[in-house]
């Protein structure tokens, strides 16, 4: 099995991405598909007073490898993933090309939850995250749905419906309808991260 960072971008454009099963890629464009609306997250009152607290802190693309790896580890109810070794080394190939990113919970000095996922354009294409403690993965998608908005995203997709992310606010909307929305927001420019600036004297 080969994932090519050439090819991913490629199928994320078109609204489609991949998962493995058995050792073969699958390539998936789902109907329905889930969105999380950038303006419709849903935070409980629960989860407000964890991030109050302060519990945890956070950072963005300090760990990217480790959260991914993190994510292919097996957990209740999620007893194997497709996250192998060929995915970890593809999607750090788009990390260095800053197109994927990570957000990280930290638990004084221990990783303890976090997601990734990919940006292009106005799109960012979520793709697994973890949680080592309670909540963590909540509060990592919470800081990453106000990075969003700040960077003036406007498409979250977060592939596959679950109950936990449709309290927190996912819907589903058809596969042609996601690809409209698609086809918007890869005219959008948006970045995760600012661009760089030039070095002093060159011309902007």
């Amino acid at each position: 099995m080969h994932l090519d960072p050439h090819q991913l971008l490629h199928a994320y454009t078109r609204g489609i991405f991949p998962m493995a099963h058995n050792g073969r890629v699958y390539w998936h464009d789902p109907h329905p598909r889930a969105i999380l609306p950038l303006e419709a997250l849903h935070v409980s009152r629960s989860l407000q007073r964890t991030i109050k607290k302060g519990t945890f802190t956070l950072s963005r693309n300090a760990a990217f490898a480790a959260v991914m790896r993190a994510c292919a580890r097996p957990a209740p109810g999620r007893e194997s993933t497709w996250i192998s070794e060929d995915f970890v080394t593809a999607y750090s190939e788009l990390h260095r090309w800053g197109l994927a990113h990570s957000v990280e919970v930290w638990q004084e000095e221990r990783l303890v939850g976090g997601l990734y996922g990919v940006a292009i354009h106005g799109l960012f294409a979520g793709e697994s995250m973890f949680s080592a403690e309670r909540d963590a993965s909540k509060v990592a998608l919470v800081h990453l749905v106000s990075h969003l908005r700040e960077r003036g995203f406007t498409l979250f997709d977060v592939q596959f419906m679950t109950e936990h992310l449709r309290r927190l606010g996912a819907i589903e909307i058809p596969r042609r309808a996601y690809h409209q929305r698609l086809a918007a927001a890869l005219k959008v420019p948006a970045y995760f991260q600012p661009l760089p600036l030039p070095p002093q004297g060159q011309p902007t």
